[in-house]
């Protein structure tokens, strides 16, 4: 039994639901490339550090939130123009944060089990 959510969102708009749904909550969200058929992100980098995350989630807070969100394919990403850019001011995938606050691994931070777990247990 785990003492957290997990919520799986695809897209912007999806991921500002999943937010506002449970404003209030310690969000956490990490931010992958979309997966193909196989369960494969086109980022190479977010097929490293996945396992790395998840091994860490059992330290997630009590009733906290975990959103894993796919970001869209790499054409979508590589727009400087989209929504995670402009304005969750993304600068690369994978990216773990702590929402609403500065807290943020970005790429190869997340290959680290210990950042990931010094996020996830630091208030």
């Amino acid at each position: 039994m785990t003492n957290y959510e997990e919520v799986k969102v695809c897209g912007y708009e999806e991921f500002c639901k999943a937010v506002s749904e449970r404003k209030g909550k310690d969000i956490f969200a990490y931010f992958s490339g979309n997966k193909d058929d196989q369960g494969l992100s086109w980022c190479p980098d977010c097929v490293k550090a996945e396992p790395v995350v998840r091994g860490e989630m059992s330290h997630l807070p009590e009733g906290s939130v975990f959103i894993y969100c796919q970001v869209g394919e790499r054409p979508y990403w590589k727009n400087p123009n989209n929504e995670f850019k402009k304005t969750l001011k993304l600068t690369g995938v994978p990216t773990l944060l702590r929402y609403g606050t500065p807290q943020k691994l970005v790429e190869e931070e997340c290959f680290k089990q210990d950042l990931v777990r010094m996020m996830f247990t630091e208030d």
